[in-house]
């Protein structure tokens, strides 16, 4: 195949001085000789407009340049007629764009970006890739890139990506089964909020293997589409992430284009969009109306598009929300039914009628020192009937549920996964067959110690154990220890700022009461902590990376899960501090009256009577629906800013009429959208991830939590898919086994949650004390009599001086009432009743973990990882393709002993044609002595090349 951008001479594209070797004349990088006519400036003197600079490439294209294999039709179906999707030849596709800004002053370090965009330019033309250049405004060079098919195989190869075979006829036979029959028959009753298939034809399933070229005849090259865009970009980056700008051999961290963005060489780098979200024609236009449209939230994704137009990574992150999302309907309308029973019983709970009685006498002990009065127990009824919502006898059937929902939803992923994995052809994908990092090869550059890689047989450098890799994990444990101080320190504040706020209240709270004191406190001091978790999170993510990059991780998928980790754990420390804290130490530890426990001399915050659970209803509500919220107006918000914030930094076509001719071109559009990088969809996991911790975790407190997490994700899923088709550049495709560690955080907080949810109803909760009431002290087995039960006598004259009241309005009172099991006289020992009661809770914890662990253990024996009939395909497959294999090498080598004069002929001819395209390479030809170049011997060459092919090798059907 030729290589175009060896045929370029300066009337082909506008170049500015920068663009090649400032100290000769002639630009290495592009092998072509260029004007000597030089400004000042370094910028030609002379230029052609776009329609000249067309017109001119044309005519320079080989007579015989057959572009057939490099131009891919659009792989969607459609008739792309966008010309900025091509080269100006029309023909070769944009498989990526780079793009870099004129210095029109003199400024320090112009003149070395030149040197090093050169050297890129010239490295990546010796690599195989062709390159074109256009000019805007004489301000902005985008330097378009074309794969050739000799890369694409080549790298192909290299990445060892599965390919699609040649259709095999009788192969593809489906089983049928009684599950096969279940499933047409569901999917026929839910044909309306299945994928639409006449927007998005079902994909049918061919073998794939990996691709390499000495089977070639496995796969079917000549299909227009065999290297789709997205895998072609990908295969791209790969190049650009790996290639050098220095001639110096000794600067081994000069490379990658990352790294010329970030000293300003260029200022972007990413392939293009198919077209337009507004104009019918592209699969971005189709994704956009039919998947991203908030209209189309009850119907199932195209996930076989959504991969083939943005790739595995980000498709398998939509397959997770989606599967999520549907398995939160579950909850959901569990979550709601006991809600609605909550409230349906609520006036037939008579603990809150004894409290809301307001001819009952019950005078409480104060909850604070000095300001604070004695008060009514009946003040306390709003927070008695919602604490009833919240902790009411279908708060254990909904924590067992949701414990064995969790378990569920992961043993389902899996077999889900298992399917997509297989359809996408990431089937023994191991990530070990992942190439380096370059970041990671370049600080391993000068360790002179080997090893070899035990998947891909090839020699790696060895990270130092004690000299780097011990030393930078202990930095990396003590900085992310430091910050788990940091967010528990934050907690303490908190903590604070509440007891604080009570006081302050108790002295001038007039008529406010004291159950809405309690209220407001809590939503205040939950405001206030949500507001650190936001300032947290954005430090964390920036340290977290730092530190990543530090400890050596050998892949990017390391890497991202090594971040993740990280981010999480931080996170998690972050959003949950405070609700721990609440469920499991607030009012559990205060002492009693007379004798109160404090803390560098305050006296502790107290529960109100029936326990905390409302308050961390209520923290758990504010933090998860004010955080989705957040993050949503956030989401939204940012990237319309971003995206306004690039186009008024490119303001392209003010002043210059020339410029008008660029404003329809698909590489200069993209220029103005937002960066996607690697890393890019790690803040929407982790959202999805904390939202999950919300569901599980502390779901027995907050019955309604899988709700608002359902509401939410139907519109987060397709406002995410309109963000990532609206606002940013379309992502490189990257390819990954499955969600990665999220899965083990994931199971991990499964686990968890079963032993939160059990302490939570055991000692959060009031269920142990009723159920002990009912069982031993109630005469009919009811709940009469049970506050009296639950609330103990102080004699208001053994009050510490430090709590005894400034001035009282109950100055008759002699005793006084708290919450606990002690006797009503000094030294108010505890009853026995408190110890059968406590081990009661530890009995009930015990109890509750292993009936739930064991039914997990159940659910995950019942449903196997993966489907047998899948199995079954997949063994089918590698059994065909090793067929394939065997009788096709059998008829190679029949086919080379029938005929190995002109074989060997052949492959000496080919070692010449190789020969013969490093020598055009290396050297700066006129059109005229290419055309010579190319032509000789084409004559000498026809009679050999017809007698090698009446001697065809043949192909297994």
């Amino acid at each position: 195949m030729v290589n175009l951008a060896t045929t370029q001479d300066n009337s082909i594209a506008k170049f500015s001085g920068e663009d090649f070797d400032i100290e000769s004349e002639s630009n290495f990088s592009l092998n072509t000789n260029h004007s000597k006519n030089l400004l000042d400036n370094g910028r030609a003197s002379e230029s052609l407009t776009m329609i000249e600079m067309r017109e001119t490439y044309k005519d320079r294209v080989p007579d015989e340049y057959d572009p057939t294999l490099d131009c891919p039709d659009n792989p969607f179906g459609e008739n792309v007629v966008n010309p900025s999707l091509y080269f100006n030849d029309g023909q070769r596709s944009v498989d990526f764009v780079l793009v870099w800004r004129e210095d029109f002053a003199e400024s320090p370090g112009r003149q070395e970006r030149a040197a090093k965009r050169a050297t890129f330019e010239e490295n990546l033309v010796t690599e195989g890739l062709e390159l074109e250049h256009e000019l805007i405004d004489d301000e902005f060079h985008f330097v378009k890139v074309h794969a050739t098919t000799e890369v694409l195989r080549r790298y192909a190869e290299i990445l060892k990506l599965r390919m699609p075979m040649k259709e095999i006829p009788g192969v593809a036979r489906g089983t049928s089964t009684v599950m096969e029959t279940i499933k047409k028959t569901w999917k026929h009753l839910l044909e309306k909020v299945t994928v639409d298939e006449k927007s998005f034809p079902k994909r049918s399933h061919r073998f794939t293997a990996i691709y390499s070229r000495d089977k070639e005849y496995l796969f079917d090259l000549s299909q227009p589409n065999f290297f789709t865009s997205a895998v072609r970009s990908r295969i791209v980056q790969f190049i650009l992430d790996r290639k050098k700008f220095s001639r110096e051999p000794k600067n081994d961290f000069a490379f990658g284009i990352q790294r010329l963005i970030s000293e300003g060489a260029y200022i972007a780098a990413y392939p293009l969009h198919d077209g337009e979200i507004n104009v019918p024609g592209s699969m971005r236009y189709k994704l956009y109306t039919k998947w991203a449209s908030v209209k189309r939230w009850y119907r199932y994704q195209p996930l076989d598009y959504i991969k083939d137009y943005f790739g595995v990574k980000i498709a398998i992150y939509f397959a997770w929300l989606g599967f999520y999302t549907y398995m939160l309907l579950l909850a959901a309308i569990v979550g709601v039914g006991c809600f609605i029973y909550s409230l349906s019983t609520l006036n037939t709970y008579k603990v809150a009628k004894d409290i809301c009685d307001k001819d009952s006498q019950i005078v409480m002990c104060p909850i604070c020192d000095y300001w604070c009065d004695y008060w009514k127990l009946e003040e306390t009824c709003t927070h008695a009937k919602f604490t009833y919502l919240i902790d009411n006898p279908s708060t254990v059937f909904f924590a067992v549920f949701m414990s064995f929902w969790a378990a569920l939803f992961l043993e389902l992923w899996k077999r889900y996964s298992a399917e997509i994995t297989h359809r996408w052809d990431l089937t023994g994908f191991d990530v070990h067959e992942e190439h380096p990092r370059p970041q990671y090869l370049a600080r391993l550059a000068h360790v002179r110690k080997k090893k070899i890689n035990a998947v891909t047989n090839t020699e790696e450098p060895q990270v130092p154990f004690w000299r780097m890799k011990l030393p930078a994990t202990l930095f990396s444990f003590s900085v992310v220890m430091l910050l788990i101080i940091l967010a528990f320190a934050a907690v303490f504040g908190v903590v604070l700022y509440r007891m604080s706020v009570l006081a302050t209240i108790s002295i001038y709270r007039g008529d406010i009461t004291t159950s809405w004191a309690n209220i407001f406190t809590t939503a205040t001091a939950a405001t206030i902590n949500l507001t650190l978790i936001v300032i947290f999170n954005w430090m964390y993510s920036y340290l977290a990376e730092y530190l990543t990059e530090f400890e050596l991780n050998r892949t990017q998928t390391e890497f991202d899960d090594s971040l993740t980790l990280k981010i999480y754990l931080l996170q998690f420390v972050n959003y949950y501090s405070s609700i721990f804290y609440i469920a499991f130490f607030k009012g559990k530890f205060i002492g009693r009256p007379g004798n109160y426990w404090r803390f560098f001399g305050y006296r502790q915050e107290e529960c109100m009577l029936g326990g905390c659970l409302i308050e961390l209803c209520l923290q758990l509500a504010i933090i998860m629906i004010g955080k989705q919220t957040m993050n949503t107006i956030i989401e939204m918000g940012l990237p319309i800013f971003w995206k306004w914030y690039n186009s008024m930094k490119v303001r392209i076509g003010k002043t210059n009429k020339t410029s008008l001719k660029g404003k329809g071109q698909r590489w200069l559009k993209d220029l103005k959208l937002i960066e996607w990088d690697s890393r890019s969809l790690f803040p929407e996991y982790l959202e999805m991830v904390l939202q999950y911790g919300f569901v599980t975790i502390f779901v027995s407190a907050f019955p309604l939590a899988p709700f608002f997490a359902l509401l939410n994700n139907i519109f987060e899923t397709r406002l995410d898919a309109k963000k990532l088709l609206t606002y940013y550049k379309r992502p490189v495709s990257q390819r990954v086994k499955d969600i990665g560690i999220w899965y083990r955080i994931l199971d991990s907080i499964g686990k968890l949650s079963v032993i939160t949810n059990g302490f939570i109803i055991a000692f959060t909760s009031d269920f142990i004390p009723r159920l002990i009431y009912r069982i031993l002290e109630s005469p009919d087995n009811s709940l009469n009599g049970y506050l009296n039960f639950t609330l103990a006598s102080f004699n208001v004259r053994d009050l510490e001086t430090q709590s005894r009241l400034n001035s009282t309005e109950y100055s008759n009172v002699k005793m006084c009432r708290y919450h606990d099991f002690r006797e009503a006289e000094f030294p108010y020992v505890r009853t026995s009743m408190y110890w059968i009661i406590l081990a009661s809770r530890l009995a009930f914890v015990v109890l509750f973990e292993n009936i739930v662990a064991v039914v997990m253990i159940l659910v995950r024996w019942c449903i196997p990882d993966m489907p047998q009939d899948l199995r079954d395909q997949i063994r089918r497959e590698a059994y065909i393709t090793n067929e394939i294999i065997i009788k096709q090498e059998t008829l190679r080598a029949r086919e080379e002993r029938r005929c190995p004069t002109l074989r060997n002929r052949k492959s000496l001819s080919r070692t010449a044609s190789l020969l013969k395209w490093e020598r055009i390479a290396a050297s700066a030809m006129s059109g005229s002595e290419l055309d010579l170049e190319l032509h000789y011997d084409d004559q000498n060459n026809q009679e050999s090349h017809k007698k090698i092919d009446s001697c065809p090798l043949q192909t297994f059907v």
